[in-house]
């Protein structure tokens, strides 16, 4: 049996919003961690999370990028990134939860929410052109189009009984 678009559309809005939902999570821990530690410990923990592909291939891409972050990582952006993630992972977990469980008023919400983050993301990305917060910012489009297409296609409110 072949599945029809609007399935398929369906699995990937699911497994959008869960995706989205351990980004979420992801993002509190990543958040809380460069609020509650110090510089040190950060390149110590890239150094770690490094050092055996820096090993392997001293010219890794990804690995000699997150090197270099780590040391040019300043006070101001270790504080904007970290409240950020918080509340974009928070943000993030709520508005998972309600998708999830078909509650009608977390749709529109996520459209507002996704979109305002977006715009914020290519405002930064003017700025700070990343990579990485690029590629996100797609996902987040996407993201964002399969909810909107969930929206509308929701069952019809029941009226209530009287």
């Amino acid at each position: 049996m072949k599945p029809n678009l609007a399935h398929v559309a369906h699995r990937a809005f699911k497994i959008g919003i869960v995706i989205k939902g351990l980004d979420g999570l992801l993002e509190l821990v990543g958040g809380s961690a460069l609020l509650l530690t110090g510089r040190p410990a950060i390149h110590h923990a890239v150094a770690l999370l490094t050092r055996q592909e820096l090993i392997e291939d001293p010219h890794d891409v990804v690995a000699n990028y997150l090197q270099h972050m780590a040391q040019q990582l300043s006070l101001s952006t270790r504080h904007f990134a970290g409240i950020y993630l918080l509340a974009h992972g928070l943000v993030k977990i709520v508005m998972v939860v309600g998708l999830l469980r078909g509650l009608r008023w977390s749709y529109p919400m996520a459209v507002v929410l996704m979109t305002t983050f977006m715009g914020y993301q290519g405002y930064r990305q003017l700025h700070q052109p990343s990579l990485l917060l690029g590629l996100l910012t797609v996902i987040d489009v996407i993201v964002t189009c399969l909810i909107v297409r969930e929206w509308r296609h929701l069952p019809a409110k029941t009226p209530p009984i009287e």
